[in-house]
C-alpha cells in the first residue's frame, strides 16, 4: 500500500519534468518570432531607405544635368554680353564719326544754303534781262553760244547743288536715325542678356545648393542603410542562435517525453504487478479461513488445541506471506528497473534512428527542401555599402558565395546542379540569396524556387 501511494508522486515529479521543457521551447519560439519580426521589420526599412537613396540619387543627377546646363548658359551669356559690349563700344564709335560726318555736312549744307541764298537773290535782282543782256554783248555767234552754254552750265550747277543739298540732308538724317536704332538696340541686348546672366546665376546658385543638400540627404541615409545592415545582420546572428537552441530544446523535450513514458509504462506495470500480487494474497487467505472452517468442524471437542494450532498455522501464514511479499517486491523493483533500463535504450536508438532520418538522403546529398531563390550583390543598394566582406570573413566569390541562416558557415549546398557554400547572412533558412558579380546579374536572375540538398 505504501508502493501505490508512492506511484501519484513520482508521476507528477515526471510530469513536472516533461512540461518544464516545452514552456521553455514555447520561450523561445517567442523569443524567434520576436528576432524574425525585429529581422523583417529592418529589412522592410533598409528597402525604403534604399528606394529612398535611388529616389534621391536619381534627383541628385537630375539636378546636376540641370545645373551643367545652367553653368553653360551663364557662360554663353557672358560670352554674349562681353561681345555685345565690344558692339556697342564699335557703335558708340561710329555714331560719333557719324556725329562728326553729320556736323561737317550741315556745315557743308549751311555753306550751299548760303551759296543758294545769294544765287537766288542775284537772279531775283537780275531777273531773265541780265542774262539776255550777256547773250546780246557778245561779239561773235561762237562766244554766243558759249556764254549760252556757260549759263545753262550755271543753271545745271545749280539744280545739283540743290539736289546734292536735299540728298546730303536725307543721307545725314538716315544715317543719324540707323546709327541711333543700331545703338539703342545694341544696349537693349546688353541690358536683356547681363539681365538673363544674373538669373541664370541665381538659378545655377540655388540649384547648387540643392544638390548640396541632396548629397548630405544621400549621406545621411546611407548612414542609416548601414546601421539597417547592422540590425538585419545582428537579428540574423540572434535568429541563427536561437533556432540552434530550439532544435536543442525540442530535441531535450522529446528526450524528456520518451523517457517519462518509459518511466510510465514501467511504473505502470510495476502497479499491475502489484494489485496481481495483491489478489493472490487475497485469495490465499479466504483458501486458509475455509480450511480452519473445516477443521473446526471436524473436530469440536478439541477446540482449544485446534485454536492454539490455528493461531500458530496463522502466524506461520502471515509471516510467510511477508516474506513472500518482501521477495516478490524485489523482484518486482529488479524487474522495473530492467524494463526502464530497457526502453530508455530503446528510446535513444529511436531518438537516434529519428535525428539520423530527419532528412531524406540521395546521391546528392542530404534534400532540404525546395527553397527560396533571390541573388544580391556586393553594391551600396544591395548591401547598405559596396566592398564589404562577408558575415563569415570572406570575400564573396560569384558561383560558390550564399547567403542563408540556420545553417553553420562552410554549408555546401546543390542547387540546379551547382555546388555553393554559405558565407554570409541576411536570408532566413528556406531562402538562399545567390552572390553575383554585378547588380544587373542580380535583378536579371529575379526570384525562382529549386530543390536544395546538403552535401
Amino acid at each position: 500500500m505504501k508502493k501505490r501511494k508512492v506511484l501519484p508522486l513520482l508521476m507528477a515529479g515526471i510530469l513536472a519534468t516533461a512540461t518544464a521543457l516545452p514552456v521553455s521551447a514555447a520561450t523561445t519560439e517567442e523569443q524567434i518570432a520576436d528576432a524574425r519580426a525585429q529581422k523583417q521589420s529592418a529589412e522592410s526599412s533598409l528597402s525604403a531607405t534604399q528606394e529612398h537613396i535611388s529616389s534621391l540619387e536619381s534627383q541628385k543627377r537630375e539636378l546636376e544635368s540641370y545645373l551643367n546646363e545652367l553653368n553653360t548658359q551663364y557662360t554663353n551669356l557672358t560670352k554674349e554680353v562681353g561681345e555685345l559690349s565690344e558692339k556697342a563700344a564699335l557703335k558708340q564709335e561710329e555714331l560719333q564719326n557719324v556725329q562728326k560726318e553729320l556736323e561737317e555736312a550741315k556745315e557743308e549744307q549751311a555753306k550751299q544754303y548760303e551759296d543758294m541764298k545769294l544765287r537766288i537773290a542775284y537772279m531775283y535782282e537780275n531777273g531773265t534781262t541780265s542774262y539776255i543782256n550777256l547773250l546780246c554783248e557778245a561779239n561773235s555767234f561762237g562766244e554766243f553760244l558759249s556764254r549760252a552754254e556757260n549759263i545753262s552750265q550755271i543753271t545745271k550747277y545749280d539744280r545739283e547743288m540743290l539736289k546734292k543739298y536735299e540728298a546730303t540732308s536725307e543721307k545725314i538724317a538716315e544715317q543719324e536715325t540707323k546709327v541711333e536704332q543700331e545703338a539703342e538696340e545694341i544696349n537693349n541686348l546688353r541690358a536683356e542678356n547681363a539681365a538673363k546672366r544674373q538669373e541664370v546665376k541665381e538659378l545655377a546658385a540655388s540649384t547648387s545648393d540643392n544638390v548640396l543638400a541632396y548629397a548630405e540627404e544621400i549621406s545621411s541615409n546611407y548612414a542609416q542603410a548601414q546601421s539597417l545592415v547592422s540590425q538585419v545582420n545582428s537579428a540574423n546572428d540572434s535568429l541563427y542562435g536561437l533556432m540552434q537552441q530550439a532544435a536543442e530544446e525540442r530535441r531535450a523535450a522529446q528526450e524528456a517525453e520518451e523517457q517519462a513514458a518509459a518511466e510510465q509504462a514501467a511504473l505502470e506495470e510495476q502497479e499491475t504487478s502489484q494489485e496481481t500480487e495483491e489478489a493472490e494474497e487475497v485469495s490465499y487467505e479466504e483458501e486458509s479461513t475455509e480450511s480452519s472452517e473445516e477443521t473446526e468442524s471436524q473436530d469440536e471437542t478439541y477446540t482449544d488445541e485446534g485454536e492454539s494450532e490455528e493461531t500458530a498455522e496463522e502466524d506461520y501464514s502471515e509471516e510467510t506471506e511477508e516474506v513472500q511479499e518482501e521477495s516478490g517486491d524485489s523482484a518486482q523493483d529488479n524487474s522495473s528497473d530492467e524494463n526502464v533500463s530497457d526502453e530508455s535504450a530503446g528510446s535513444s536508438e529511436d531518438t537516434y534512428e529519428e535525428e539520423s532520418s530527419s532528412g531524406s538522403s540521395s546521391s546528392q546529398g542530404t534534400y532540404l527542401g525546395n527553397f527560396k531563390l533571390t541573388a544580391y550583390c556586393n553594391c551600396a543598394q544591395c548591401c547598405g555599402t559596396a566592398g564589404n566582406q562577408t558575415a563569415s570573413g570572406t570575400w564573396p566569390q560569384a558561383g560558390r558565395t550564399v547567403a542563408m541562416a540556420g545553417v553553420p558557415f562552410g554549408t555546401q549546398l546543390l542547387i540546379n546542379g551547382n555546388v555553393y557554400t554559405v558565407e554570409d547572412l541576411g536570408t532566413p533558412y528556406g531562402h538562399v540569396d545567390i552572390y553575383f558579380n554585378s547588380h544587373s546579374e542580380a535583378l536579371a536572375f529575379g526570384l525562382q524556387y529549386a530543390d536544395v540538398y546538403q552535401l
